[in-house]
């Protein structure tokens, strides 16, 4: 069978075919896997430990002479999916009616699930159509888990007051220390450089797999059509404006692109912000769903965007891997 093969025709396959494949086994049959031991350990648990030896194998990857370029990318992508998503919440809560809603959106919804994005989906898809310094701009996107960017954006608006101790330092080294002792080792031996480089492709399929093992399709449903809505904005709002701010500082877009998703620990955005100000806990289970559903529709419709963005820069005549820096 060409199974690698069959995988490398379809657009991001690597990553794409292996997620959908453990998220349709999660929402039909979800203990098929979780039998517990090595199995559930690797395909269930394991996309914590397989990202990270990702990124130590990418940070291996990074010449000393080209971190600052990891830097740049990553604020630049930080603060254009931020400015998205918060400037289309002010919208969503300006147009609210009397219930809170836009449209059946709850706003804090939208910026929690815009500002957020999933860190294994981008660099599953920056694996596979970006370059070392692309896959090292993850550590400083670390600063987008959780509720705090949601609630600088809040702050901003003067809905609530500014609430300290919801971003932890440690949680944002705890990503970068991979990064750096990949990124150590590889600049000391430039033959641990070149072992290193053999894990980086390899690990690609299994964190996906584990990845989609923790999607429920039902999420979607649960969350109807406003959860999947806001999951289309996210994609094609952050998705490509991202894209285009990449393309105009001569950066390879599809790894601005490759930003254009709602993180699983986006789920508790909305429970954290109403534990802190009463004011939002009306909606908090309505937009506890419609976050979830903006997970699911992200993880599905994302590889196949930027899958459809690749095609276009190959019609002309551009691949996204060799002509951008």
């Amino acid at each position: 069978m060409k199974i690698k093969q069959t995988l490398d025709r379809i657009p991001g396959g690597m990553m794409v075919v292996p997620l959908l494949l453990a998220a349709t086994i999660n929402t039909f049959a979800p203990n098929l896997l979780r039998i517990g031991n090595f199995t559930e350990a690797l395909f269930v648990n394991g996309a914590g430990t397989l990202i990270a030896l990702f990124l130590l194998c990418a940070g291996a990857q990074i010449n000393v002479r080209n971190i600052g370029v990891s830097v740049s990318k990553g604020a630049t992508l930080l603060f254009v999916k931020w400015v998205v998503g918060a400037i289309v919440g002010l919208v969503a809560f300006m147009m609210a009616d009397a219930n809170g809603l836009f449209f059946g959106l709850v706003p804090m919804a939208i910026i929690a699930a815009m500002t957020n994005s999933n860190g294994g989906l981008y660099m599953a898809l920056v694996g596979q159509y970006g370059k070392a310094d692309d896959k090292a701009a993850y550590s400083l996107l670390a600063l987008n888990d959780g509720p705090f960017l949601t609630m600088v954006a809040l702050t901003i608006f003067g809905t609530m007051g500014f609430i300290e101790g919801m971003f932890s330092a440690t949680a944002f080294i705890s990503v970068l220390l991979p990064i750096v002792v990949g990124f150590i080792l590889g600049n000391l031996d430039g033959e641990m450089r070149e072992f290193f480089a053999k894990g980086s492709d390899m690990l690609i399929p299994f964190f996906a797999f584990a990845l989609g093992m923790g999607i429920n399709f039902q999420a979607i449903i649960t969350g109807g059509l406003a959860g999947i809505a806001i999951g289309i904005m996210t994609v094609l709002l952050t998705g490509s404006v991202s894209y285009f701010v990449f393309k105009t500082l001569k950066w390879n877009p599809i790894v601005g692109a490759a930003e254009g998703s709602t993180a699983g620990n986006a789920v508790a955005t909305p429970a954290a912000i109403a534990a802190a100000s009463p004011a939002f806990a009306a909606n908090v289970e309505l937009a506890t769903v419609q976050v979830a559903a903006s997970v699911v529709t992200t993880a599905i419709l994302l590889p196949l965007f930027v899958a459809f963005l690749v095609k276009r820069l190959e019609k002309k005549g551009k691949t996204a891997s060799t002509n951008f820096q």
